[in-house]
């Protein structure tokens, strides 16, 4: 049977990004990203804010990417999966932990106090989503398709084109 871990986060960042490189010269960036849910209390009509924090951890060129964009307060985009973990404090007791391990970035929002790169969309969303892991294989270059499929069926297709006006 198949199974899916998978994450996706749409949250601001809570401070910059900490770099490192492992002895085998990997980049490994760590970051918070706090999502915020709201309701209203039934009892009070108040809205009632609760914020979540998520530790999330880049690997390879998203790890450098991320380091160089990703700023505290930045609206962001992640996707990735869980990787669950233990450890021992220094008073003994055992801890466990919950990390996202990421496999895409898109940073959301405008270009403001940033020297966004190239290519970047209109709206200032650069860098566009990146993988963390190794390229893709050649096999997946750009697909040739008929015209026709490329667009949306809007139901106006079968209309003539000999309007007067």
């Amino acid at each position: 049977m198949a199974s899916v871990n998978k994450v996706i986060l749409i949250g601001n960042c809570g401070r910059d990004p900490e770099i490192r490189y492992l002895p085998s010269g990997q980049a490994v960036a760590n970051v918070s990203i706090a999502t915020t849910s709201r309701r209203k209390d039934r009892t009070s009509g108040e809205t009632v804010e609760d914020t979540q924090w998520h530790r999330v951890t880049f690997y390879d060129r998203l790890a450098e990417i991320a380091g160089e964009y990703v700023k505290k307060g930045r609206p962001i985009y992640v996707e990735g999966r869980l990787k669950y973990g233990k450890y021992t404090d220094q008073a003994g007791v055992e801890k466990n932990t919950v990390d996202i391990i990421a496999t895409e970035l898109q940073l959301l929002g405008g270009r403001e106090g940033m020297g966004a790169p190239s290519g970047g969309d209109e709206d200032g969303s650069a860098p566009a989503r990146r993988p963390a892991a190794a390229p893709r294989p050649a096999a997946s270059a750009p697909v040739n398709r008929p015209a026709a499929a490329a667009k949306p069926a809007s139901g106006f297709d079968d209309m003539d084109d000999d309007i007067p006006f």
